[in-house]
């Protein structure tokens, strides 16, 4: 099988002599390329070095090199696609029992490429591969397009290849509603799914349309569609992370925490599952619950390479609120012997240690912890906004605004955060400090108004497109703004009569007229902007509504 010779394979197993045989039958269908990881953390750190054609994974990992996290191959082919450690086109197959195999198959979302049940012969390993091999050169274009970039493209060639190859319709199909969900066409992909499941109640099908009905706001569809799915699948976990998500947009916190209480009882190493439980729990005010979970959070991720200095945070925010300092200072002690030192790491330990001694009434060394935290954000990398908004409120409480209003400033001015003015102002008004919120409305708005101005120099200078790229960067900022949505609308319709109709682009166009309309029914601007986009419409043969 020399057509093998090239494909690489890492084999992870915690037994040394299953790596020898699975070594051997590799050798007679001619791999040679083999690289051995003897649990998921080496698993993970030999694949964050170099990607490999296929992973051979032991389902039950065991304790591998002192391990005893509980993970299994499932979680860690998990944690491999969430933090996109393999490619789509790698091959993965997980060794495991007829016992477990009837236990695993049908309950997750993501599976391996195939299953092969022990024991099993040279050739029925060698038979599997072949098929996997097979299967992964038919989606290969597909996947080289998507790496290019070329996700609309590659929509298209799924739809070519469903007719094309009738064994692989379905997955073809399924891929292609998953890349419209990447660009976030959510109605287009719903369809899809609703195409599939016509033709088979598939769970991945249901819960790829929830998902679509949730992003869509249509949350009561999108719950109604997942508790149908867990009535005929109800080990199917990541139903139950998407409808405890769908309570929480519904404001039913009670619900959320129930659903992830029994996702949890029914498999419980799941580390983030147990994390947004303990967030849900510490917001219901159930302590104990947040306690329990926050510490099997931290536990279970001590020998991780996924560890987040940010779990021990919440742990001591539980405590705090618990009352527990004793045990709060434990939790910091650990934080600073078994972390590796870097300013996610030190931010992390002085806001628990800031919150740890606003609890036993020290302020002002409260103050001295959380301006230190303050400047580790500033060099940090990757703290997430609920964090540092958390910091805000941690600094509002010990007097040190100045230090809350850059960092509020500081998330404003960052793309990636999803903070937008009204949200910023909103802090500081929940806070109490009507002061501070008008402060920073007054520094947005000089902000936009200067974006304003900067776009309309670039605009006059004929470069419409770099006009609308700084106005979408205003709008993010304040979404809301009645100077800034006229403005963005106006350059968003020059760009589109002078340089060309483009669907997406129209669609922002039509999307921020109707929000002027919500905000503003009578502002001046919108017949004018209105009838602009009719009749560009009309120009380039456009169907209009009315």
């Amino acid at each position: 099988m020399a057509e093998y010779s090239e494909l690489s394979v890492l084999i992870v197993d915690p037994n040394p002599g299953m790596r020898g045989s699975l070594h051997n039958m590799l050798n007679q269908s001619g791999i040679t390329k083999i690289d051995y990881a003897v649990s998921s953390g080496t698993a993970i750190r030999q694949l964050a070095k170099k990607p490999f054609d296929i992973v051979l994974c032991e389902y039950d990992l065991g304790n591998g090199s002192g391990e005893n996290n509980g993970q299994d191959g499932q979680q860690l082919l998990e944690d491999l696609r969430h933090h996109k450690l393999i490619a789509p086109s790698t091959i993965f197959i997980m060794l495991t029992s007829e016992g477990v195999y009837s236990k695993v198959i049908g309950a997750a979302e993501l599976t391996p490429t195939d299953y092969v049940l022990k024991p099993f012969t040279v050739d029925a390993l060698l038979q599997r591969l072949r098929k996997a091999v097979e299967r992964r050169d038919v989606f290969l274009p597909v996947h080289q397009l998507v790496e290019l970039g070329s996700v609309r493209k590659a929509i298209g060639e799924c739809g070519i290849a469903e007719e094309k190859n009738p064994r692989y319709a379905i997955d073809f199909a399924r891929l292609r509603a998953e890349l419209l969900v990447s660009l976030d066409e959510l109605a287009d992909a719903e369809v899809v799914y609703q195409v599939i499941l016509m033709n088979r109640p598939i769970a991945w099908a249901h819960l790829g349309m929830a998902r679509c009905q949730f992003g869509q706001q249509k949350y009561v569809e999108a719950q109604e569609t997942l508790q149908e799915l867990l009535v005929h699948n109800p080990k199917f976990m990541a139903a139950y992370d998407l409808l405890a998500r769908t309570h929480e947009a519904l404001g039913q916190q009670e619900a959320a925490k129930k659903i992830l209480e029994d996702a949890v009882a029914i498999s419980p190493n799941m580390v983030r599952r147990l994390r947004h439980l303990g967030e849900v729990a510490f917001e219901t005010g159930d302590v104990g619950v947040a306690e329990k979970a926050f510490k099997q959070v931290v536990a279970k991720a001590k020998y991780s390479e996924f560890r987040d200095p940010e779990d021990h945070v919440k742990l001591v925010k539980t405590l705090v609120k618990k009352g527990d300092a004793h045990q709060a200072s434990g939790v910091i002690r650990d934080m600073e012997r078994s972390l590796r030192g870097s300013a996610n790491v030190e931010a992390c330990r002085a806001i628990a240690a800031g919150l740890l001694q606003e609890m036993t009434g020290n302020i002002s060394g409260a103050a001295a912890e959380l301006a230190t935290a303050v400047n580790a954000v500033g060099a940090s990398r990757g703290l997430s906004t609920g964090l540092k908004i958390g910091l805000v409120h941690s600094c509002l409480n010990v007097k040190l605004d100045q230090q809350a209003s850059d960092l509020m400033l500081n998330l404003m001015n960052d793309t990636e955060s999803g903070v937008s003015m009204d949200d910023a102002v909103q802090v500081f008004e929940k806070a109490g400090r009507h002061d501070l919120a008008a402060g920073m409305g007054e520094q947005i708005k000089l902000q936009v108004d200067e974006l304003i101005a900067h776009a309309s120099e670039q605009r006059g200078q004929g470069d419409l497109r770099a006009a609308v790229d700084t106005l979408n960067a205003a709008l993010r900022k304040a979404p809301a703004n009645m100077s800034l949505l006229p403005a963005a609308t106006s350059a968003i319709l020059k760009q589109l009569d002078d340089l060309g109709w483009e669907v997406p682009l129209a669609e922002q166009c039509a999307y921020l007229l109707e929000r002027m309309r919500k905000i503003d029914p009578t502002h001046p601007s919108l017949e004018a902007l209105q009838l602009q986009y009719s009749h560009t419409q009309r120009k380039y043969g456009i169907a209009t509504t009315a």
